[in-house]
């Protein structure tokens, strides 16, 4: 076993692994380590990028898969080839910093967390990133019971014990920190500097950020189908109360209420809601149906490295 298992998917950042393992190797000098770079099927020449760090340093695994899994997916595929008493997840991009990485290992020691997350004061990044992810956090508070205080950061470092459990999930829709809520509260954060990419542009635009925003959603909580529930509930009180706001009027008061402009109304209001409720349950329904057809997380195509693995 060694003490450090550093985590890394890799997407489309041919230009940045070299850069990333020689960070690596100057912070984590001193300890015993080891690096699982996981490539989600890269369309540039990420993977040869990797082949190359693996020959030139025993420390470095590489891992290709034969498909695109997605980050999360990639990420549990990485843990289960780590062998370090405590693992770091971090993205590819260098916008996390590796010099980092000892000071949440002895945070997380220290205060004997079982998870501890990077937050950042300042994050380089789009806007609307910063306002996804403020809303991804707000509705994690609801739906895996995240403390208000805590930033969800892919830059992360859990126990041992913590990886055990999060890679006996097997379902296709993984969401880590999730599963890392579902197993653990002691979790705690350090105050760091979020960094500029090294090179190169992110991978993840308005339709993959909305596809994590689902799958936290309604991966972990039956919390959409309870909101649907309640907005019918709602909408079905007002138009009851509207019935008997029309029926008054035209019993007590002997007016005549022309009825086409309420009932365009009462149509898109109703077969709107109607619409939310069934695209809700089809998407609980859409992921029951794979998970129990055996939709693999990630299939691996080759490991390189590793020394004797």
């Amino acid at each position: 076993m060694v003490e450090v298992s550093v985590v890394i998917p890799v997407y489309n950042s041919e230009g940045c692994v070299a850069e990333l393992n020689r960070q690596i190797r100057e912070a984590l000098r001193g300890l015993s380590y080891e690096v699982i770079l996981v490539n989600d099927q890269s369309a540039d020449g990420s993977w040869e990028a990797i082949k190359r760090e693996c020959a030139e340093d025993r420390r470095v695994i590489g891992v290709n898969l034969r498909k695109n899994a997605g980050q999360d997916n990639a990420v549990l595929c990485g843990l289960r080839l780590a062998r370090g008493a405590y693992a770091v997840v971090m993205d590819d991009d260098l916008q996390h910093s590796p010099f980092d990485i000892p000071a949440l290992y002895g945070h997380c020691r220290e205060r004997d967390l079982d998870v501890c997350y990077a937050r950042f004061a300042r994050k380089c990044q789009a806007v609307w990133k910063n306002i996804g992810s403020w809303l991804n956090g707000k509705l994690a508070e609801t739906v895996i019971g995240k403390p208000k205080e805590i930033y969800l950061s892919p830059f992360k470092v859990l126990r041992r014990d913590i990886v055990k459990e999060l890679v006996v999930y097997t379902g296709p829709f993984a969401y880590v920190d999730g599963l890392i809520f579902g197993v653990t509260r002691n979790v705690g954060q350090l105050d760091i500097q979020h960094r500029a990419r090294y090179c190169g542009k992110g991978n993840y635009g308005l339709v993959r950020s909305t596809l994590v925003f689902l799958r936290l959603a309604t991966g972990f909580s039956v919390w959409p189908l309870r909101f649907s529930s309640c907005v019918g509930l709602a909408c079905s009180l007002g138009g009851f109360v509207l019935a008997l706001f029309y029926l008054v009027q035209y019993v007590v008061l002997e007016h005549h209420v022309e009825g086409w402009i309420t009932l365009v109304i009462l149509t898109l209001v109703l077969g709107g809601t109607q619409l939310f409720a069934i695209g809700v349950l089809g998407e609980y329904l859409g992921r029951l149906y794979l998970s129990v057809g055996g939709r693999p997380q990630a299939t691996v195509k080759e490991v390189w490295g590793g020394g004797e693995r």
